[in-house]
């Protein structure tokens, strides 16, 4: 049976990782997640004094690139793929908040976007992938075969991201929490290189009120019809 490319693109905190994973492991297909990625990025930026007081030294990080690896490897504990910046595990680190204000301006930058991109493509070149982030259907994968548009509520997006902080300990309030996905929403689609937008012939899901199971399935049936060739 062959294997297809699988895009799925979306707002911030829509759930693009999760169902991606989801659909991977089913399909036994390779998934990475781009948005970690741009995470690890921002994270090295902040380690290496590159951002300071939410000021990011463009000329400095663009210096850096060369430096910067940012990989994948499957974590046989946790049962799933794990980032890594210059071989180190990074997970925990990518999500918080701090770098959360700060991907998004990252991810804008061109160089940046340039040297995840390669490291994209040669990543999918054999199909049999499930890939999540901002430009995966329109700029990565623009031929792959399944793409997705995920969508919700901006306020309902910021319940769950802000529930998932709450989980990890962090403390924090709704409204910084719905100032970022907001602010991220406005950075995503209005910056100059690969904005976010919706490939012509993405189908959009949005998961305003739909619970996660049904949206798997949902997906799920649109990549076994591309899969056998019924679409």
């Amino acid at each position: 049976m062959p294997k297809i490319t699988i895009a799925i693109d979306g707002y911030s905190s829509t759930g693009k990782s999760t169902v991606a994973r989801q659909l991977a492991d089913y399909l036994n297909y390779i998934y990475v997640d781009t948005g970690a990625m741009y995470r690890a990025i921002t994270l090295y930026a902040i380690n290496n004094s590159i951002i300071i007081n939410n000021t990011i030294d463009k000329d400095a990080l663009i210096k850096a690139l060369p430096n910067i690896q940012v990989s994948f490897e499957y974590d046989n504990k946790k049962n799933t793929s794990q980032v890594l910046l210059n071989s180190k595990p990074v997970d925990d680190q990518i999500r918080t908040l701090e770098v959360s204000d700060q991907v998004s301006p990252v991810a804008a930058i061109p160089q940046v976007r340039k040297k995840l991109v390669t490291i994209q493509h040669a990543m999918g070149k054999e199909g049999g992938i499930v890939m999540d982030g901002r430009d995966i259907g329109t700029v990565v994968f623009p031929n792959a075969q399944l793409k997705i548009f995920m969508d919700a509520d901006a306020n309902v997006r910021a319940t769950r991201r802000y529930n998932e902080l709450l989980g990890r300990g962090d403390v924090i309030s709704f409204d910084e929490v719905l100032e970022n996905i907001l602010e991220r929403d406005h950075i995503d689609t209005t910056r100059k290189d690969s904005p976010l937008i919706k490939a012509a012939d993405a189908i959009v899901i949005d998961n305003t009120e739909t619970n996660l199971e049904d949206q798997f399935y949902t997906i799920l049936q649109l990549a076994k019809d591309r899969i056998a060739g019924r679409v």
